[in-house]
């Protein structure tokens, strides 16, 4: 059981890396516009689920307000840069969601 769980969410933190990426039509955009310091707070961010039981959307709010609280005080990452990655994280929640129970759902019928 335990297995399990740290096999879904690594597949859930997979899924998040990805969906960030390329599982949007503006993907390709992002991938030019990305710089180094959103590269590293989304892994902060996918860092922080993993370590979680359970993943709800309260409590990955919390977690990216957690992170971005730590980006702010960079002096390369300008505020409305950092706004908009956060507002963006907030908003692809359902998405994730949505792309990790059918991921769990393909993986447990094989």
């Amino acid at each position: 059981m335990a297995h399990k769980k740290i096999v879904g969410i690594a597949s859930f933190a997979a899924l998040l890396g990805a969906y960030f990426l390329y599982g949007t039509k503006k993907g390709k955009q992002k991938r030019k516009d990305i710089s180094g310091w959103m590269i590293k707070m989304k892994g902060e961010v996918v860092e922080r689920l993993e370590g979680l039981k359970d993943v709800n959307e309260e409590t990955y709010g919390k977690v990216v307000d957690d992170v971005s609280r730590h980006f702010q005080k960079i002096k390369k990452v300008s505020a409305t840069e950092l706004a908009s990655l956060v507002a963006e994280l907030k908003a692809d929640w359902k998405a994730l969601k949505r792309g990790g129970k059918k991921h769990a759902r393909q993986k447990n019928s094989i």
